[in-house]
């Protein structure tokens, strides 16, 4: 099943704003995933939906040759940007999660940071993940829980904005255990743990401007709205996040779900 229109608006999204601030939000997941990971010097790390290249960046510096792929072009040219700030060599390409460029087994690990659960063809994406990881080589994938803290962020939003369109698979669906191995089971063995990236700010106002600002889904979904309409997702948002105030300022869980898979 093809989701082109879709796909092409998604690109739009995410790369509609500065992507590395709210990339920053989830620093200490990337730096998980990496360590668990455990890059070795000189391996073929293939980092999926890079955004702007917060993993592929970490396992560069560990010594891995990385290609970080992204469907965003402004995304890639930001992570492009990144990396050579730091002076690391990692190829940046615009690709499709769907649709991967590279040959069968060319990757010792493949790895993807809320990232693939994002594209629309599940099934799609499993082939490739499996197809370009070579045998007993690594998968990593950090996927926000369908409870947790993302998730009730998305429910929020759903309202306001179109329904998907008949097909496409639900993003949080890939923070279940069972949905991974169903989709990957024949072709990785897998152990699960669990995550937890917090959303701290000073306020849900303070949130809400970051997101509005840098966060392509909110950003857009925004930009749409008639203004009485784009006002009351504010007061919804804004009031949301008030509800995790601790201590003086917001502190919300964001459960994640990190699946490590070994290639059989």
């Amino acid at each position: 099943m093809a989701f082109e229109e879709l796909k092409q608006r998604q690109s739009n999204m995410w790369g509609s704003g500065p992507f590395e601030q709210v990339a920053e939000l989830t620093a200490a997941a990337h730096d998980d995933l990496v360590v668990r990971l455990a890059p070795r010097s000189g391996e073929r790390w293939l980092d999926i939906a890079t955004g702007t290249g917060a993993v592929a960046v970490r396992a560069a510096r560990a010594g891995a040759e990385v290609t970080g792929v992204d469907l965003a072009p402004n995304l890639i040219e930001t992570a492009k940007r990144l990396a050579a700030e730091e002076g690391l060599t990692i190829r940046f390409e615009v690709g499709d999660a769907e649709r991967l460029s590279f040959a069968d087994a060319d990757f010792d690990v493949v790895s993807s940071t809320f990232g693939v659960m994002f594209a629309p063809d599940h099934a799609a994406v499993a082939r490739e993940l499996a197809r370009v990881c070579t045998r007993g080589g690594r998968l990593g994938l950090a996927c926000w829980r369908p409870d947790g803290g993302v998730g009730d962020l998305f429910h929020l939003m759903a309202p306001f904005q179109p329904s998907p369109p008949p097909g496409a698979g639900n993003p949080f669906d890939w923070g279940r255990e069972e949905y991974v191995t169903g989709l990957l089971g024949e072709a990785f063995e897998f152990e699960f743990a669990e995550g937890n990236s917090l959303q701290t700010g000073e306020s849900g106002e303070e949130i809400w401007q970051l997101f509005v600002t840098s966060y392509g889904p909110t950003k857009m979904l925004a930009d749409s709205l008639e203004p009485e309409r784009r006002e009351e997702l504010h007061r919804t948002w804004v009031e949301f996040f008030e509800g995790y105030r601790v201590n003086g300022a917001i502190s919300q869980p964001r459960q994640y779900l990190v699946v490590l898979g070994t290639r059989r």
